[in-house]
């Protein structure tokens, strides 16, 4: 067997995953963000494909094998060809026809249904498949987390009523959570934003772990748990007191000399952050269409980026430059606000509405404005919730304190409705032979990540400690000292007994060190392990689970059945 483990981390790994994966012969680096998958990284990969198949085939899905390479054609008739980064390899054949590498399938799996699905007959349908994909990320890293290369399982629904698409998309939810069940993950299902693909629904599955790359928002009370980038949160706004006075005052300025940032006017003033309204101008682009924005949040809020872009419905969104903020309030940033902004569009979240009067900049340098009512002494026609969620924050469901969690996204699931139908002209007849665009969903779990994150989550410090549904091997069995034929005689015996009743096990005879064997073993997670060595002459052979801590000690004649008890 082709086992190549390492003793020292390779120096480009930063999380375990990549460590152990890397350390015990599984994967191997080809390029950044590209690997091999050895023998035994093979064996856990294929372990989870054959789980979702399984549980997709019982879920009433088809499986199907698209292209990875796909004509420029399909994604310009999906308007992605053009709003989709550089994330999406490109190139062109020796016709100088342009082509792409699937990094996901909704143009190919949309153009094969309006060929072959013309009537409300033929659906629902659901195909999937499991497929190399390609993205070409600025910065892969973490191994298997973030590559450029990936094996996916995405699948794609299509529907002739929302009723459909919503007993599907539970399907697939529950489809989901069996296929992390049985691969012995800890999970959760979060709120999520749907990205690139689009749509209106979507939800992440989430591996709990230290390292996870994915920062979550999670009740302890109910069930709400969001990605930060989706997460909503209920904040209390103080009524009355000291600043409800300043709502009948007029606005007035005061010198700020040298004070920009919220952190410093903040203490100048001796004002809370929560009394401030931050106003921040934003460069986006929508349909080929460039403008900005002028966006108020209350001073100690952060801007999501995300809800932004989502509300504008923007294909990009970033800060503008200071070159830019200066032609549009006439002064550098720090010293902007929303007073005298009459020909910029402003949005506010909605908490600055909510939050009285307040302190902005004066658009002047070293200048600040005092008693700034939203609405009163600036146009506010545009609210939205626009800020970063926060750990404390009450759940927008039950009240209870949000917590702070952290996660690696292993699956997705969308609710696409006609995004893709209607670009691309997929229709069928329903029962008036009236053509309709197909509703559709999308599904997808990164293989690959699903092992890294098998991984985050058993370990110690000898190596992985695979669930038991996703080891290499069930089993090895090893001679103590592979030249004693007496031992190696009947490690075979065992071997070819768990053999015969379908265990997975290896026979470690190589000509090495019991030591040198048992950390290579503990450190590829294999399950289990049966060792022949002195307790032979007592008629016993030693045996220990990967995760347990002690040796048991098993009669020969009987080694075989109790080996079998135990994994079992």
């Amino acid at each position: 067997m082709l086992l190549p483990t390492l003793r020292e981390d390779p120096a480009d790994a930063e999380i375990i995953s990549h460590k152990l994966l890397v350390r015990a012969g599984l994967i191997q680096k080809a390029a950044a963000g590209i690997y091999s998958y050895l023998p035994l990284g093979y064996r856990v990969i294929r372990k989870v494909e054959n789980i979702i198949r399984a549980e997709m085939n019982r879920a009433g899905a088809q499986e199907v094998l698209l292209p990875v390479v796909v004509p420029a054609e399909l994604w310009q008739q999906s308007g992605r060809w053009e709003k989709y980064g550089k994330e999406l390899l490109r190139f062109k054949d020796r016709k100088d026809a342009d082509y792409c590498l699937g990094p996901t399938h909704e143009e190919v799996i949309t153009s094969l249904a309006r060929s072959f699905i013309h009537s409300y007959r033929q659906l629902p349908l659901n195909l999937y498949q499991i497929q190399t994909k390609f993205r070409d990320e600025i910065r892969p890293r973490f191994g298997l987390m973030r590559g450029r290369e990936f094996i996916m399982k995405d699948a794609y629904s299509f529907h002739a009523s929302p009723e459909s698409l919503d007993a599907e998309y539970q399907n697939m939810r529950e489809t989901y959570c069996r296929i992390f069940t049985a691969c012995g993950l800890q999970y959760k299902i979060v709120q999520a934003d749907s990205g690139n693909i689009g749509g209106s629904v979507s939800q992440e599955f989430m591996v709990l772990a230290e390292n996870g790359e994915d920062g979550l928002l999670s009740c302890a009370k109910c069930d709400y748990s969001a990605n930060l980038e989706a997460a909503v949160s209920h904040v209390d706004i103080p009524r009355g007191g000291q600043a409800s006075p300043a709502v009948t005052e007029a606005v007035r300025e005061i010198s700020t000399p040298q004070r920009k940032s919220i952190e410093e006017v903040s203490a100048f003033l001796q004002v809370a952050p929560e009394k401030l309204i931050k106003t921040l101008v934003y460069y986006y682009k929508k349909n080929a269409r460039e403008d900005y924005v002028v966006v108020l949040l209350r001073g100690g809020d952060q801007l999501n980026e995300i809800k932004l872009k989502n509300y504008l419905g923007a294909d990009v969104v970033l800060p503008a430059e200071d070159s830019a903020v200066e032609k549009i309030t006439g002064v550098e940033p720090g010293f902007c606000g929303p007073v005298g902004l009459t020909k910029a569009r402003i949005v506010a979240d909605e908490l600055v509405k909510a939050g009285g009067a307040g302190v902005t900049g004066a658009n002047k340098k070293d200048t600040h404005l005092l008693n700034v009512v939203p609405g009163r002494d600036f146009a506010l026609t545009e609210t939205a919730d626009l800020r970063l969620a926060r750990p404390g924050e009450k759940c927008p469901h039950c009240g209870a304190p949000l917590e702070a969690v952290r996660g690696i996204e292993v699956g997705h699931i969308f609710k696409l409705g006609t995004r893709y139908s209607e670009a691309m002209q997929a229709e069928y007849l329903d029962q008036s032979g009236v053509s309709r665009p197909f509703l559709m969903g999308c599904y997808g779990i990164g293989v690959g990540r699903t092992v890294a994150a098998a991984v985050e989550q058993h370990f110690d410090d000898s190596g992985i400690v695979w669930p038991q549904a996703l080891a290499p091997y069930h089993c090895v069995v090893m001679p103590a000292a592979a030249r004693d034929q007496g031992q190696l005689a009947v490690a075979e015996k065992i071997y070819q007994e768990l053999l015969a009743a379908g265990v997975e096990v290896l026979l470690d005879d190589r000509d090495e060190r019991i030591g040198v064997k048992l950390k290579d073993m503990e450190l590829m997670g294999i399950a289990s392990r049966v060792v022949v060595g002195k307790a032979l002459s007592e008629g016993k052979v030693e045996f220990r689970l990967r995760q347990a801590k002690d040796n048991e000690m098993f009669p020969l004649a009987e080694a075989g059945k109790k080996v079998l008890e135990r994994l079992a």
